[in-house]
């Protein structure tokens, strides 16, 4: 685990690429996972190309060369392959049960952004790494992540007692001899005006958990046979535009689905929450700052209306909030990764924590929540509580 630009990613591949390149590991082969898999092409692959760059200079295309549909790499010095896989959903985790290699094993494994993953997930990939081995070489499963809360399953598994199975290492910004003295400047700031986020994201420790506004977060799978259900939508362009599809069962409130994008024009995102199969019969809680954004969506078809902002209404949704378990699908790892760094923001002078969110703390899917909740927090009568057969 490490702080941000603490090189760990980077280290990681290249550890890879070398041990891959090397005879002494013929039969060895690396599979590659983020919890969603496109975020793949953009990351771990980019990295490992990039990694072999380093390594091999400009002859590297003579040892790997690169596919894009599906993403993988292929070493042809010892026959190794590189292959990049997902875990959202049922059909992903059953592709990665199904590996099938034309030479040698799977016999590594790499995490990135570890948080984003289940612990049901970890344990379909240790189930994965069986049998024997040539001589030579070992199943490893290697995780790389922020600590973003000392609440993550993450630290109870790994950190919190010590085994003979189990490496663990802490990096930070300050031991990378590559980072430049913007990116410096830029922590310095952070640790005046956010010290808890320097604490993840500058010091690589775990988040404190005594400023957490929910403490009731559970990512799971479950049944989506809903009493009731609602859609929540938070607007953006440079922050993220989300939109939450939730439901409501026995008190509590689930977190079926999310749409969560950047640089995405109006017109796009109603594309794509219809394409996604987002319900149009269903209320969709809005920001009332954007009306415009609104109309779009009704010309769209979607049943979009403005939630009412008063005063004490956002301490009144958290209020509501913790009142019941707010469940997560593990699909939706945007909105589990903000509410489990969500936390109250704390006075510089006395220490103590204020009765207001820290401002500081991504909140776009929290806002897409607090919206979407309000019918069901404040309804005029049953009609506000909408059902509706979905499927999975």
């Amino acid at each position: 685990m490490g702080s941000a630009g603490s090189g760990k990613s980077v280290n990681v591949a290249e550890d890879f690429i070398c041990k891959l390149s090397d005879g002494s590991n013929i039969g060895a082969n690396l599979l590659v996972l983020r919890k969603i898999e496109a975020s793949n092409r953009d990351s771990t692959f980019a990295e490992l190309l990039a990694a072999a760059g380093r390594v091999f200079g400009d002859g590297a295309n003579k040892h790997w060369s690169a596919t894009y549909a599906p993403l993988g790499l292929y070493c042809s010095d010892t026959g190794s392959r590189i292959i990049f896989r997902g875990m959202n959903d049922v059909h992903q985790r059953e592709k990665v049960k199904s590996i099938t290699l034309p030479e040698g094993k799977l016999t590594w494994i790499w995490l990135e952004e570890a948080t984003e993953f289940t612990k049901a997930d970890l344990e379909i990939l240790d189930d994965r790494l069986r049998g024997e081995l040539p001589e030579g070489l070992h199943y490893q499963i290697t995780l790389t992540f922020n600590p973003v809360s000392a609440a993550h399953w993450l630290k109870a598994a790994f950190f919190d007692r010590e085994s003979a199975d189990v490496f663990t290492h802490r990096s930070t910004y300050r031991e990378n001899a590559f980072i430049d003295e913007a990116f410096h400047a830029r922590m310095r700031r952070r640790r005046e005006i956010d010290p808890e986020g320097y604490r993840v994201y500058g010091l690589g420790e775990w988040g404190e958990t005594s400023g957490l506004i929910l403490t009731n977060v559970k990512v799971s799978e479950f049944e989506r046979d809903f009493d009731v259900y609602a859609l929540g939508t938070d607007f953006g362009f440079n922050h993220a535009w989300c939109t939450l599809l939730l439901g409501y069962r026995d008190g509590d409130v689930y977190i079926l689905r999310e749409m969560y994008r950047t640089q995405t024009e109006t017109e796009r995102m109603c594309a794509l929450l219809d394409e996604n199969a987002f319900p149009k019969d269903v209320t969709m809680w809005c920001d009332s700052a954007e009306p415009d954004r609104i109309k779009t969506l009704r010309r769209h078809g979607f049943a979009a209306r403005a939630v009412k902002k008063r005063p004490g209404s956002v301490l009144a949704q958290i209020d509501y909030l913790k009142g019941r378990t707010v469940f997560v699908h593990p699909e939706c790892v945007n909105a589990a990764r903000e509410l489990f760094a969500w936390r109250w923001q704390k006075d510089a002078r006395t220490e103590e924590y204020m009765d207001e969110p820290d401002p500081n703390c991504h909140d776009d899917a929290i806002a897409a929540l607090r919206y979407g909740v309000e019918g069901w927090r404040k309804p005029r009568s049953a009609a506000g509580f909408q059902s509706l057969e979905l499927g999975t």
